[in-house]
């Protein structure tokens, strides 16, 4: 979200928080806050203020990720490109030079917004508001005006600009719209609590979830049952426990949870997998049930007795509220997905990452899910007191029309949809 100053942009970010809670997530501008947190001069510490916004863009990095990966829209207050119009503006030339390398950290949004006025009105707006700190004169709001658009020419931007110098409601409307937010006094549709995402690597789980957070809201609760979802996945524990072993190694001391194999990690102490259903169970329990909102938990898990350890582990509070789908493909299958998605500048990513082919045999040749369901494609499992209803999807052959998806996930779910609100009444 970008416009000049005093457009209102703080103020309708924070309406738009208030009335849509469990759909969207609100950050504030970067810099504004850089600013205030370490008391920067904005105009007169110009070095300083780009060591600290340096610092400060990975951590908003991975706060847009962490809120895209719940399942958010993540909506920030201005951007980097806005900061680097005032730096050519007002000739920071050590700003310009740190920018390329910021570009390449900050997070690259799918859309900008922007809220525009007439520089005058920013003026007569920012007089009104009573705080001359952050005030900036009509002459260089011009100057910044016209670099902003070239840097958006130059990049090819997604760009909305929508007239915020008319009734706040008629924004407001338009604004909503552009951001596909649609308000809903109640759930419409009932929704699955906890869905367990559960198949061999490369299966199709992140793509399940990738799918759903492209679909409409209204859509994904009518046809497929989860309604505004956050997402607990053991992946990125099990990764951070392999970069810590690598800084373990680092310092000459042995490795604790893994090895290194084909350019990537294997599990070397097997109780980690216990551990990571503890982690999944505590994530999971820090979020409690909102009518109409899911919790999508997605891991993997091989052996003779995998998933039946696994599912044993998870607590009572949990095992009540849950159905679980499976992403059935065969182990070779598995494997060509495995190799295929792969990419090694982002090995650490949701859905770029590969597990070695020592560990896709050692851990994953086997796979007690067959066994565990009696072959069959839905029904119940007794996990200790609880009956919890599942359901298999056939994912293979391997589709990416996203219609195909729909038909095969509306199935599934349908099924497992009816299986769980029967156990419920």
């Amino acid at each position: 979200m970008e416009g000049l100053p005093a457009v209102g942009k703080s103020e309708v970010l924070a309406l738009l928080a208030r009335f849509y809670p469990r759909t969207i997530r609100v950050l504030p501008e970067l810099v504004k806050s850089v600013v205030e947190d370490e008391r920067i001069d904005l105009f007169r510490e110009r070095s300083r203020l780009t060591q600290a916004v340096a610092l400060a863009v990975p951590r908003r990095r991975a706060e847009v990720e962490a809120a895209v990966r719940a399942g958010f829209l993540c909506l920030e207050e201005s951007h980097l490109g806005v900061h680097y119009a005032y730096a050519t503006a007002l000739s920071d030339t050590g700003f310009l030079e740190t920018y390329p390398d910021l570009e390449r950290q900050a997070p690259h949004p799918d859309l900008y917004v922007r809220l525009d006025i007439p520089v005058s009105e920013s003026a007569a707006r920012q007089a009104a508001r009573g705080t001359p700190e952050y005030d900036v004169s009509e002459e260089l709001l011009a100057r910044v005006s016209t670099e902003l658009c070239r840097w958006h020419a130059d990049r090819g931007s997604p760009l909305v600009v929508l007239d915020a110098d008319r009734p706040p409601g008629e924004m407001l409307k338009e604004l909503e719209e552009a951001l596909g937010l649609t308000y809903f006094r109640h759930q419409a549709d009932p929704a699955f609590d906890v869905l367990l995402l559960l198949g061999r690597p490369a299966s199709g789980k992140s793509e399940f979830i990738d799918f759903m957070t492209r679909v409409s809201g209204t859509e994904r609760a009518r046809l497929f049952h989860i309604g505004s979802f956050s997402v607990v996945d053991d992946f990125p524990i099990l990764w951070q426990k392999f970069e810590e072993d690598d800084a373990w190694e680092r310092l000459g001391f042995a490795r604790l949870y893994s090895k290194r194999a084909d350019g990537n990690y294997a599990v070397s102490d097997d109780r980690i997998w216990c551990f990571l259903i503890d982690r999944l169970t505590a994530a999971a329990g820090a979020l409690p049930p909102v009518p109409g909102r899911s919790l999508l938990v997605e891991f993997s898990r091989g052996g003779p007795a995998g998933y039946q350890d696994a599912l044993g582990a998870l607590s009572d509070e949990i095992l009540s509220r849950t159905a679980i789908l499976y992403l059935s493909v065969s182990f070779a299958e598995s494997w060509r997905r495995n190799v295929a998605r792969y990419d090694e500048k982002r090995r650490s990513g949701i859905l770029t990452h590969s597990v070695p082919r020592e560990e896709m045999e050692r851990t994953y040749g086997t796979d007690d899910w067959p066994a565990l369901t009696h072959g069959s494609s839905d029904g119940f499992l007794t996990v200790r007191d609880h009956r919890v209803p599942f359901a298999t999807l056939a994912n293979e052959p391997e589709a990416l029309d996203p219609e195909v998806l729909r038909t095969r996930y509306r199935g599934a779910l349908e099924t497992l949809f009816r299986l769980w609100g029967g156990r419920r009444s």
